[in-house]
């Protein structure tokens, strides 16, 4: 049997009908970056694929949750064009971010703040390692008197309990 009448024949066996699921996970992935993009819809539930759809955009997903009505919940990225097509095609729909993305976000958010602050941090250090101890209060921590943060401003000894 050649390629193509392999080909033809594998086409030619009828698919099973999906039961379109109640939790739906929608993403984008790049055929090819830049030129050519398609969508996977995952049932969020069991983790199965239930779909790839040509293209990327809100009239493609729109166009597939109006043919398969039964979706509950939608779980998507941050995209405004995929929001757009569950607000149109399930007004009664309930959208939520995926685990993933909102992991990235987090981590992009505390990134930018760590970053921001590292001048804070770098001048902490610099005021424990030039401070002597002050004597112990009658509360037990031990901390350290910063120089550069103004007077008033306490540095606490790794190891001490703060209170």
């Amino acid at each position: 049997m050649g390629r193509d009448t392999a080909v033809r024949a594998l086409l030619g066996i009828p698919l099973p009908d999906r039961v379109v699921p109640r939790v739906l996970g929608i993403d984008d992935f790049a055929l090819r970056r830049g030129h050519d993009y398609a969508t996977v819809l995952i049932d969020a539930e069991t983790g199965a694929r239930v779909d790839v759809l040509a293209g990327r955009g809100a009239g493609v997903v729109a166009g597939w949750l109006r043919a398969h009505p039964g979706v509950e919940v939608v779980c998507r990225d941050g995209s405004a064009a995929y929001a757009q097509a569950v607000r149109n095609a399930l007004p009664n729909g309930i959208q939520v971010a995926d685990r993933w993305h909102l992991w990235h976000g987090l981590c992009d958010a505390v990134g930018k703040e760590v970053a921001a602050h590292s001048a804070c941090w770098a001048s902490v250090t610099l005021c424990a390692k030039e401070s002597s101890p002050r004597p112990h209060s009658s509360g037990g921590s031990r901390s350290t008197p910063c120089s550069r943060l103004g007077s008033g401003c306490w540095i606490a000894h790794a190891g001490s309990a703060w209170r």
